[in-house]
């Protein structure tokens, strides 16, 4: 039996049909580009074919290039796709339904026209793995729609619908998409005779209009100097468009080329290569049963009406999902649905949300008072305060009411899944769906497996998540689970080193410096300071040698609680949420330091990034040692969506390896003679070190 061919190009009437059939989304691969030029040949060849039409099969057009491929020796061709189908002596229309990305959208703007179905999207995001489209990208669409709207959509890397991109003028007409071939064939007759052929190569109006405005690029790099701190691709991005204004075509797209070429294997882009895989391999689940297909939720409910569980009311509405949320005392349900009402309309007042839409999601949110009202959701997630007694109770009443079937999930953010699990008689049923704050925002959705949780519940409500728009991610059960408990000795040392000498402003600005949006004092005053102030005080109470923070209890026991009271790690002016440096707070510092003993004394940013991650690391290494994490990568993935570490550093545990983790075990070995027993290494990074091995290769010892 033959192989399917990759393109194959068809002869219907006067119209040659080229057809990229490289599944699942028509990605770049090997053979398609040399597909594309041999389809071209036999359209310009044939002399009944008159016009061609480059359309792909399965579920989009071409979505991009081959990420696998990046950073790799590549095939050196002696003539280039994008530059076949430019140089075309007839007439080519793209017919784009699904995804025009990447390469996708640059082998389109290549061709004369382009049709699309009302639900298709082009983009050019390469700017989201660190570099910038290599394919004329720069050049094409700067010419077709003006530098500005160029710079902003590549720079962006957004994905533009159709009808927009229809305004904005890539596209020069919307098809009904009932049969999308034929409908691309008929436009196709129809353009068949009409000369000059339209080449975008060959506009010269945007670019004109932009020799006049000098002052175009630089203040779009202004206008990205926060967003883009450390980070090449962008502003590379915009050098290659201006190149476009101020050269001619083909010097620029040398320009675009080389500058392309200067990215591509930059460690900026190898840790966006990386994240982006990672993001994928942490839906996949060792050992799920392969014959097991999830059913989509068409219910859920959600038991407590505070911010969380509001929350993550919010996030199924947003979706379509109609969500219960039951509260039994009734003002706390009235409160909680009108913090829902108020955040939809400040997203109105942003304009980020329509009135209508606004309307249709609150319509979803059914408030109810007593646990037989939920008893049919397909869902239930427990978002009640975080004391054991109350949320074993939840779900003693939960195991009464829900259906056979039904997932129970508590939206616990540390304590063990098992407990809840233990007070049901189907703790199969029960794992962990760990949101967080905002939960209608945030992107990670942390899902627990308790001991006894079902691979089927696993996968369940790893769907779940997907489904509301999140990026889901499995950890054993323990106290803080993986993506916390990773963290918490990033914390505990921040909160010690304030204890030597170092204070919030200065940590802070080290953590922006490396990439972080906000500071992880300033993040603090954001939440709350009494959150974990109400953990450490359970922990403690579990643990005698509990490593008490002196610095936040006091200042929680003051009423600095963040930015709701005015005051916690800086002051805030009333109306302003500008973070002050505060001397009250450098005064119980030094009070701390004196009682206790501690000498004072001056870090450099770089011990205080170190000591920060390494702590951190050294404890994703006891997590993947005992098996509560499948992979070093799903870690990396729960600090990119969960803690807002930068993406284009790859994760935690990525970045550790570009140090090696012979050093990180040396400094940790080091910090462990000078600290005591809480820099204890890992065994696992121990035999890392030894054996030269990559964490990224760590494997866990025990399975989940």
């Amino acid at each position: 039996m033959s192989e399917p061919e990759i393109v194959r190009f068809e002869v219907e009437g006067v119209v040659g049909i080229i057809t990229v059939d490289y599944p699942p989304v028509n990605a770049l691969g090997p053979g398609v580009r040399e597909g594309i030029i041999a389809s071209v040949d036999k359209g310009n060849a044939d002399p009944a074919v008159k016009v061609m039409v480059l359309i792909g099969a399965g579920r989009s057009f071409i979505a991009g290039a081959d990420i696998r491929m990046f950073g790799k020796p590549r095939p050196v061709y002696t003539r280039v796709s994008y530059d076949v189908l430019d140089e075309s002596r007839k007439p080519i229309v793209a017919a784009i339904h699904g995804f025009a990305l990447g390469g996708g959208l640059e082998h389109a703007l290549a061709c004369n026209y382009r049709v699309a179905v009302p639900s298709a999207k082009v983009g050019l995001p390469e700017v989201l793995i660190g570099i910038i489209p290599g394919g004329g990208g720069t050049q094409r669409l700067p010419r077709l729609i003006g530098p500005k709207a160029a710079m902003e959509m590549i720079v962006s890397g957004r994905h533009v619908p159709a009808e927009e991109a229809k305004v904005m003028g890539i596209i020069d007409a919307i098809l009904p998409g009932v049969d999308l071939r034929h409908e691309a064939i008929d436009f196709a007759r129809n353009i068949a005779a009409k000369r000059p052929l339209p080449r975008v190569r060959d506009r010269t109006d945007h670019v004109a209009q932009a020799k006049a405005d000098p002052g175009l690029f630089d203040a779009m790099r202004k206008s990205i100097a926060k967003k883009a701190r450390n980070q090449q691709a962008p502003y590379h991005a915009i050098a290659s468009v201006e190149a476009a204004v101020a050269q001619p075509f083909d010097e620029g797209i040398k320009t675009e080329w080389r500058l392309f070429s200067e990215l591509e294997t930059s460690d900026e882009a190898k840790a966006l290569r990386y994240a982006f895989f990672a993001e994928r391999e942490v839906a996949k689940i060792p050992g799920a049963p392969k014959d097991f297909k999830p059913q989509s939720v068409k219910s859920a409910a959600v038991i407590g009406a505070g911010t969380m569980g509001g929350g993550i009311a919010m996030s199924f509405a947003d979706v379509g999902i109609p969500v219960k949320v039951l509260e039994v005392a009734r003002d706390a349900l009235d409160r909680g649905m009108q913090r829902v009402r108020d955040n939809y309309a400040t997203s109105v007042k942003r304009g980020s949300l329509s009135q209508t839409e606004m309307d249709a999601r609150l319509a979803r949110i059914q408030p109810v008072e007593r646990y037989e009202d939920i008893g049919d959701a397909d869902v239930v997630i427990e978002a009640v305060f975080e004391r054991i007694d109350i949320k074993k109770d939840v779900f003693t009443k939960l195991d009464a009411v829900m259906k056979p079937g039904a997932l129970l999930l508590t939206n616990s953010s540390a304590i063990d899944t098992d407990i809840m699990a233990n007070v049901t008689k189907r703790p199969g049923d029960v794992a962990g769906a760990h949101f967080f704050a905002p939960a209608n925002v945030m992107k990670l959705f942390e899902v627990v497996k308790g001991t006894k949780t079902s691979l089927e519940t696993i996968v369940s409500a790893m769907k779940v998540g997907r489904d509301i728009g999140k990026i889901s991610a499995v950890a054993g059960t323990c106290d803080g689970f993986a993506a916390n408990r990773s963290r918490a000795p990033f914390v505990t040392e921040m909160m010690l080193m304030l204890e030597e000498g170092a204070l919030p402003e200065q940590i802070d600005k080290v953590m922006v410096a490396f990439g972080y949006p906000i500071g992880p004092f300033a993040v603090s005053d954001m939440s709350g300071l009494d959150i974990s102030y109400d953990t450490r005080k359970r922990r403690a109470a579990a643990d005698p040698n509990f490593r008490k923070l002196h610095v936040p209890d006091r200042l929680v026991e003051m009423g600095r609680k963040g930015q709701k009271t005015g005051a916690g790690w800086y002051r805030y002016e009333k109306g302003d949420r500008t973070p002050h440096p505060d001397e009250v707070v450098k005064s119980v510092i030094a009070d701390v330091a004196r009682e206790f003993g501690i000498a004072q004394r001056t870090f450099t940013d770089d011990e205080i990034l170190r000591r920060l991650l390494y702590a951190s690391v050294n404890e994703a290494c006891k997590i993947l040692e005992e098996g509560r994490a499948y992979r070093a990568s799903d870690i990396d993935v729960m600090w990119l969506h969960g803690f807002g570490y930068p993406r284009y550093r790859g994760g935690l545990m990525f970045w550790a390896d570009g140090i090696g983790t012979k050093e990180v075990y040396r400094q940790v070995a080091e910090w462990h003679e000078r600290y005591g027993a809480r820099w204890k290494p890992s065994a696992l990074l121990k035999a890392l070190a030894e054996s030269g091995t990559p964490f990224r290769e760590a494997k866990p010892k025990v399975a989940m």
